[in-house]
């Protein structure tokens, strides 16, 4: 490719609105790339936490020391989030004397489902950017596009003989914005999928975990008020 069909110089030489259409492209792919790294990492370090915390509720630890513990943390992760939401309206409700083991669990579980709804709008976040770009930057290129070779051929009624060597610039230069929106939308839609999918792996697991959690409460929601139940039998007797 010669000098006059470089890249560079079919940018430099596109009508105004071609460049226009190219530099939003341009800044579309960029902010893309940097929720990428962005939701990656976070994603990334919240599977790893969900299973840590996993790890260590599941390795008999005392549900009260694991709760100061995640309420200490500065910076709580998703699934601490969820852990600590139904700690809370546990206590709340036992500290209310609900001696109905279903009314306490009613509370918590619903605590829970609201701080995971939090939870997956956060991991959730900047992800519609992403796919709006997916969807919108190959039809903006292809305007961009229509544009340009629109331009070229109003260029050609002042020219008497018209040849591909006349109209080849113009097209190129157009098609430019096509390939700019298509590598714009191309990783945009691959990590907008990726990343729906690992969120809702991750809303997943913390719906399983609140569910497992919920169980082991109501175990202790039921001994307790087995054990109150004596205490008032023997004191009636």
């Amino acid at each position: 490719m010669n000098e006059s069909m470089s890249i560079i110089s079919l940018i430099a030489n596109a009508s105004i609105v071609v460049q226009l259409v190219m530099l939003m492209l341009l800044a579309a792919s960029v902010l893309s790339w940097v929720v990428i790294v962005q939701r990656s990492r976070l994603l990334s370090a919240s599977r790893d936490q969900l299973l840590d915390f996993e790890e260590r509720f599941w390795s008999g630890v005392d549900l009260n020391a694991l709760y100061r513990e995640c309420q200490q943390n500065p910076a709580p992760s998703a699934i601490e989030n969820v852990f600590i939401a139904g700690m809370k309206e546990f206590g709340k409700m036992r500290q209310q004397n609900t001696s109905d083991p279903d009314a306490v669990m009613a509370g918590v579980q619903r605590a829970m489902r609201i701080s995971i709804s939090r939870e997956s709008e956060n991991l959730d976040t900047h992800l519609p950017f992403l796919a709006t770009v997916g969807s919108t930057s190959p039809y903006i290129g292809l305007f961009g596009t229509v544009w340009g070779i629109m331009h070229s051929f109003q260029g050609l009624a002042a020219v008497k003989q018209a040849t591909i060597a006349t109209v080849a610039p113009g097209i190129s230069e157009a098609l430019v914005a096509t390939a700019m929106g298509l590598l714009a939308a191309i990783p945009a839609v691959i990590f907008y999928n990726r990343f729906a999918s690992r969120v809702d792996r991750m809303v997943t697991g913390m719906y399983t975990f609140a569910d497992e959690f919920s169980s082991l409460l109501y175990r202790q929601a039921h001994k307790m008020n087995q054990s109150v139940a004596k205490k008032d039998e023997a004191g009636a007797s």
